[in-house]
């Protein structure tokens, strides 16, 4: 970043003049110095060294090394210190120069590439595809997704079991999690819990998130606070929202970037670890795909090649549930969403879910959700 030339930031590397008048004496024994932006020579103050800007926009990099440069805007007259190092390079323009007055000619020792200028983003949200405030059910069951997109889960209310990569990790209110790109995931509540969450999905460039990927974190109260202006701005959108709140993203993002090295906690594991969950996240994907096929631990445990007993107890160890139940919440969970297409009645859902009779399938449906099918059906149309 290029920054302003004035007599504190500059104290390191000699004296700027006063901009009342020029105290840099006679122009008669100036000598000019040039560079391009492929061609900087790189100079070593053999004396006090006063140095002019001569027209056009021009840097000033001055180190005390030879090594760390740092890049002032050469508007101003300064007398750069014997023993400083320092070069000139154009800014927004092909060519650059400056003149010099000094007892001894400075030493031109090598020539360098003048670094960009500009001022970039190291990390920048590019695309804002999802921003929602989830109002959950009580024992709230989300088979699971992958997408190309970025996504960060905040929970406002309640609790909340994140599942990535066969491994699960409760969250609490306060608590947030980013999934990366192309990871698969699933999100549950524990029965009698409803949940209340923020879920955004976006793209990014620059910066790598993976120290914040797939772990608990506990953002600090700016973090929140930002998520909370975010939130309401989207209430009352206008021509400006978007952008708002793409911007406040992007800030939220390197506050917990910033703030990484506080204790959080991260999952870590063994390789005998990631073998065990990868055989669940495995075991999560063919019951997601295969929902409305029948569906059995046995039949499951075959596709992932281990045993229905071995599945069970990492079922147990891992999400606190049986993969037999998991397979029954994943299917009443499908059968809401096949309810609200309305494209079938009751009887051919139950069909289509391999219940045995309807009377099964509602049975399991209220019992599950509290209101039987036809209720539910009623409510969201």
């Amino acid at each position: 970043m290029i920054r302003n030339l004035n007599q504190l930031n500059f104290s390191g590397f000699g004296t700027v003049a006063p901009e009342r008048k020029d105290q840099s004496g006679s122009s008669e024994t100036r000598q000019r110095l040039e560079s391009s932006q492929e061609h900087a020579p790189i100079y070593h103050a053999e004396a006090d060294t006063w140095l002019y800007g001569v027209g056009g926009m021009t840097v000033l990099s001055v180190s005390t090394d030879g090594t760390d440069f740092q890049d002032f805007y050469l508007d101003k007259t300064v007398c750069i210190r014997k023993g400083v190092y320092f070069y000139i390079a154009p800014f927004r323009q092909i060519s650059a120069c400056a003149d010099y007055d000094a007892a001894l000619a400075p030493q031109e020792l090598s020539a360098c590439r003048p670094q960009d200028l500009l001022i970039r983003h190291n990390l920048q949200v590019t695309q804002l595809y999802t921003f929602f405030y989830q109002e959950k059910e009580q024992g709230f069951f989300f088979s699971g997704e992958q997408h190309p997109m970025l996504e960060l889960t905040y929970v406002d209310q309640g609790s909340l079991h994140s599942v990535a990569d066969g491994v699960d990790l409760p969250l609490s209110k306060g608590d947030m999690v980013i999934y990366g790109a192309d990871q698969w995931h699933m999100q549950y509540a524990d029965i009698g819990v409803a949940p209340r969450f923020v879920t955004i999905s976006f793209d990014l460039e620059g910066s790598d998130l993976a120290p914040l990927l797939n772990r608990k974190i506990s953002p600090p109260q700016a973090a929140v606070t930002l998520l909370q202006q975010m939130l309401r701005e989207q209430e009352h959108m206008d021509a400006y929202s978007t952008d708002i709140i793409i911007s406040q993203l992007n800030i939220l993002l390197l506050i917990l970037l910033r703030s990484d090295g506080a204790p959080a906690e991260k999952l870590k594991a063994s390789n005998s670890l990631h073998s065990d969950n990868e055989i669940i996240r495995r075991a999560q994907q063919v019951i997601s795909t295969h929902i409305r096929e029948k569906l059995t631990v046995p039949t499951v445990a075959a596709r992932v090649n281990v045993s229905p007993s071995y599945l069970t107890a990492l079922f147990h160890k891992k999400l606190q549930i049986s993969p037999g139940e998991y397979i029954r919440r994943m299917k009443l969970q499908e059968s809401k969403q096949m309810i609200r297409e309305n494209s079938m009645n009751f009887t051919q859902i139950a069909e289509a879910l391999q219940y045995s009779t309807v009377h099964h399938f509602s049975r399991q449906f209220k019992e599950k959700f509290g209101i039987t099918p036809s209720e539910y059906a009623k409510s969201v149309r």
